[in-house]
């Protein structure tokens, strides 16, 4: 299957679809319990399980998967949420079992629980008795499989309506996998995802502008055999002064690596010992000030900046800022000349705090901003607490900005000014360490150097970051990454 994500409303409308084409509902339902079942008994020895059911489609599931893993010797009993309704109805007679009222007690000898009481679609927090029966199970030690996603999860955002969701440790899904399997905490929640076919076609599918990051939603850009270094780009990283220097090193060292074919260190003159003390195939430019800077960048060979890494918070900062920002605009109009890509992180971001208007009013040319989630709020102050969840307020503020932005996570959310957007989910959580985003940064602006687009770029950056980082393991540090880059390399060239 593809990686489209689909809303809650999306999914709704491919199944009302799949219904009205010929596939009726109660066979989509079999196929789902069927699906849920054949992963349990993959997993799971027959032993005694508890299908806690709702009323809706989501506990019509539960009675098939119910019926399916008797008939594979599991010792199954049902705990009922309310009276069964529609296609749900029947499912309950088909099953034909005793239905326990949701309760503490009905746990009791269970060693699996299925949970069939809601799916993506419940927009209110959970209350009564079940959230007690939650508590229960949380704090315990039974295996729960979820049908869809954890009840008390929602489906649009990952978010836990209220104080209470269940824990799973495996989530069956069908056609299509929902922003809450991969946004924390119902990422977390979700435990293993299974996507299931349960009949509904291609055809059904909706237009989508959300997918999962993967290798198949971007290109990189091979090297023609005729090719030569200046074809292949040449990216410029802006350093910090001399006592920090080491986070722009990182992220030309990254740019370096992923294949732009030259990489330069823009240094102010006190740190160009320091940096030259350290790098090889880099170079160092010297300048001074935001208007050696701008003299640096009249050659239009240069068509990849980054800028903030260790390069400190304040007026200065913002200067150099603006002269990279301005040294880009109209690039594409004069001979010769490529649209300077530029990847703004960490101080570069944060300087703009005071007025982020001043820095959204410079953006002209293609630009990413790679924000964790604190530099996010500085930028855009309240907008995460604000949104419906991490997707919308990363939507939002690439609209704001006019720029690509890199909202970094374990569930890294990359979204365009036009509404296309990408959830990373590849990243270990190894990645948390010092210096890793300056690499990132660096791997985004070797890409931008070589001719792909932000959005592109930022893409395949986060994805092959993540990458990097999972063939490495445990001990990772920043320095490692850069030099796993020929190996992330050689599987995307050997897996097309």
């Amino acid at each position: 299957m593809s990686g489209e994500i689909l809303t809650v409303e999306q999914m709704a409308r491919a199944d009302a679809d799949t219904a009205a084409s010929g596939t009726s509902v109660l066979t989509l339902m079999e196929n789902a319990g069927k699906a849920v079942a054949d992963a349990v008994t993959a997993r799971f020895a027959p032993c005694p399980v508890l299908v806690l059911c709702g009323p809706g489609n989501n506990g019509g599931d539960g009675y098939v998967v119910a019926r399916l893993l008797a008939a594979q010797g599991f010792e199954v009993r049902t705990a009922a949420l309310g009276v069964p309704k529609g296609e749900a109805a029947i499912m309950a007679r088909q099953w034909g079992g005793a239905r326990l009222p949701i309760a503490p007690g009905v746990l009791e000898d269970a060693q699996l629980v299925v949970d069939g009481l809601f799916g993506a679609g419940l927009s209110r927090p959970l209350e009564g008795a079940v959230v007690k029966l939650v508590r229960l199970l949380n704090a315990g030690a039974i295996p729960v499989v979820a049908i869809d996603v954890p009840s008390g999860v929602a489906g649009d955002s990952g978010a836990v309506l209220g104080d209470h969701a269940i824990q799973a440790r495996l989530t069956v899904t069908f056609f299509r996998k929902k922003p809450a399997h991969l946004l924390l905490p119902g990422r977390v929640l979700c435990g293993e995802v299974v996507l299931a076919d349960i009949g509904i076609p291609d055809s059904a599918l909706p237009s989508v502008n959300l997918f999962e990051n993967s290798a198949g939603r971007w290109s990189y850009p091979w090297p023609r055999l005729d090719a030569h270094k200046y074809a292949r780009g040449h990216a410029v990283v802006l350093s910090g002064p001399a006592h920090a220097t080491g986070a722009a090193r990182l992220a030309a060292r990254a740019a370096l690596r992923i294949g732009a074919g030259l990489v330069s260190v823009a240094s102010p003159e006190d740190a160009a010992d320091v940096n030259a003390a350290h790098l090889t195939a880099i170079m160092i430019k010297v300048f001074s000030g935001a208007k050696g800077l701008a003299d640096l960048l009249q050659d239009r060979r240069l068509n990849a900046v980054v800028a903030g890494p260790g390069l400190g918070v304040g007026g200065e900062t913002r200067e150099l800022v603006g002269a990279v920002l301005a040294s880009g605009a109209g690039a594409s109009a004069q001979a010769g000349a490529t649209i300077r890509g530029v990847v703004l992180d960490a101080d570069a971001l944060t300087s703009f705090q005071a007025d982020p208007d001043a820095l959204f009013a410079r953006i002209r040319n293609p630009a990413v901003l790679t924000p964790h989630a604190g530099e996010f709020e500085r930028l855009f102050p309240h907008l995460l607490d604000e949104s419906a969840g991490k997707l919308e307020a990363a939507r939002t503020a690439a609209a704001r900005a006019g720029a690509v932005v890199l909202l970094k996570g374990p569930d890294t959310v990359i979204a365009a000014p036009d509404g296309m957007a990408v959830i990373n989910a590849n990243a270990p959580p190894t990645l948390a360490t010092a210096g890793a985003g300056d690499v990132l940064a660096g791997m985004i602006a070797g890409l931008l150097a070589q001719g792909m687009d932000a959005f592109s770029a930022a893409c395949a950056g986060a994805w092959m970051h993540g990458d990097a980082a999972g063939r490495f393991g445990p001990g990772l540090i920043a320095e490692d990454l850069p030099d796993m880059l020929p190996e992330v390399l050689a599987g995307l060239r050997d897996h097309g």
